[in-house]
């Protein structure tokens, strides 16, 4: 383990499920320490209800953000604002965005720029270019049947 590296850990709670957090801290555990760990989505949604638990028994934040128009995704803007505002304040070394969705890749791209190690994460349906602006990609789904 890298102890030296702080890590953000950023996760769409639309597009990841509950039952990969335990892979996903494991995994980041690899590269360094998560000093941020967050999670955006509308928990006013059932869909984000098996978070819960998840949450309070690994200290991760909850971020709210409601859908204010339908076919446009808040949560994933309120995600990208945080990890610039993260990747300013000079805290940590890396990033891991937890996501299945291509709507991170220009965000990867941009934090790789910046020096930083990006570690992206999602299942086998994730699309090709947010795996390519990752530095390295982790397939929760594979890394769970192992």
């Amino acid at each position: 383990m890298q102890d030296d590296k702080r890590f953000a850990v950023l996760i769409d709670a639309d597009n990841v499920s509950a039952k990969y957090i335990k892979y996903i801290l494991d995994e980041i555990s690899n590269y360094g320490v998560a000093t941020y760990k967050r999670i955006y989505g509308d928990w006013t949604r059932p869909n984000t209800a098996s978070w819960k638990d998840v949450l309070l028994e690994n200290s991760i934040t909850p971020v709210q953000q409601y859908g204010y128009t339908v076919g446009k995704n808040a949560t994933d803007s309120a995600m990208i604002i945080d990890a610039m505002d993260i990747l300013y304040s000079g805290n940590v070394e890396g990033f891991c965005i937890v996501s299945s969705d291509s709507d991170f890749t220009k965000l990867s791209s941009r934090l790789r720029e910046s020096g930083m190690l990006v570690v992206g994460m999602g299942e086998k349906k994730t699309p090709k270019p947010f795996i390519a602006a990752c530095n390295q990609f982790k397939y929760l789904d594979i890394i769970a049947e192992t």
